[in-house]
């Protein structure tokens, strides 16, 4: 069987993103194939492209998509033909029009929530899910520092720990994104150009944040740390501006004790019971309008390069989602 794809042959920029017609295999034991009807775009797809994840070449991309099954392997009975479902795991493939899959990952979208909502929200709002409920467990009246605030995670993000009673400090890099974060959840904004941890100083009188949820990486790391309250605990996620350097243990401890925790979503749903258990914990906010999913982007599969030369430019707000 035939199917459109995007694949890439070697590491680089967005131009070795390449739309191809492929083959599909014959399902595997355990698997079931799915029809796309749209695909979400995550930052971790540019660290795959560019070899900083590096994985076995060719390749195809991505990590999240949502559609319709349309056919399962003889053992396969967590799902069935023409259920609507969501899925988020490797390996990554699912820029692509059709694909097989692992079925025990496949999570059924609710009623009331589209297509296209489910593939903006699972990869980024378990992520959410694990960084505000298992890496630092928000309580109400925290004081909370959440980087790229207007980004697809941050606005998920800030919208939950906000319902948690958090307070929750947004950083953004334009006065549209601040904007953005306000209506979502963010109750003050601090500016990338800013000197981010004078100002969580000053918005916290002296105390300091409870938690720092930090997807930025590099450039941000040390000033994570200078704003965290003593026993603050960093969760350092992502490295939009490069990977952290390595540090001596010896800065946790002169900065009052700190804890730094580099956590990934795979290990939080490493089971289908937990992958099903966050996935409902996210679908109801979803679904009782806690939650609201904001789709500013759309492109056709085969624009997927223009997608990602926006994404690292910072040109997108919210989520993104490629459209078969």
């Amino acid at each position: 069987m035939k199917t459109n794809a995007i694949r890439i042959n070697e590491y680089g920029g967005p131009e070795v993103l390449d739309y191809c017609e492929i083959d599909l295999p014959e399902l595997k034991s355990g698997e079931a194939r799915i029809r796309h009807n749209a695909i979400g775009l995550n930052f971790i797809d540019t660290y795959h492209r560019s070899g900083l994840y590096p994985m076995p070449l060719p390749t195809g991309l991505g990590s999240e998509a949502a559609g319709v099954v349309e056919e399962i392997a003889d053992d396969v009975t967590v799902v069935k033909v023409g259920d609507r479902v969501v899925y988020t795991g490797r390996p990554a493939d699912s820029y692509s029009e059709q694909r097989n899959f692992d079925a025990n990952q496949l999570v059924p979208i609710p009623d009331g929530i589209s297509f296209e909502q489910a593939a903006a929200l699972l990869l980024k709002g378990l992520t959410a899910w694990y960084l505000l409920r298992k890496s630092y467990a928000v309580k109400t009246n925290d004081d909370i520092l959440l980087h790229a605030a207007a980004g697809g995670v941050g606005l998920i993000a800030s919208q939950w720990a906000s319902h948690l009673g958090a307070n929750v400090i947004g950083v953004v890099s334009t006065p549209e994104k601040a904007e953005l974060a306000l209506a979502h959840g963010c109750s003050e904004i601090i500016m990338v150009d800013e000197d981010v941890a004078k100002k969580v100083l000053k918005l916290t009188n002296g105390k300091g944040v409870s938690a720092v949820y930090d997807s930025i990486g590099k450039n941000t790391f040390i000033s994570s740390l200078n704003s965290l309250k003593p026993h603050g605990v960093m969760v350092t996620f992502g490295n939009a501006s490069g990977p952290v350097d390595p540090f001596a243990p010896s800065e946790l401890a002169s900065r009052h004790s700190l804890y730094v925790t580099r956590p990934i979503l795979a290990d939080f749903i490493n089971t289908r019971e937990k992958l099903l258990h966050g996935a409902q914990e996210l679908f109801d906010l979803v679904v009782q309008g806690i939650i609201k999913i904001n789709i500013n982007q759309k492109y056709a599969l085969k624009d997927t390069a223009q997608a990602h030369r926006d994404l690292e430019s910072r040109k997108t707000t919210g989520s993104t989602i490629l459209i078969p």
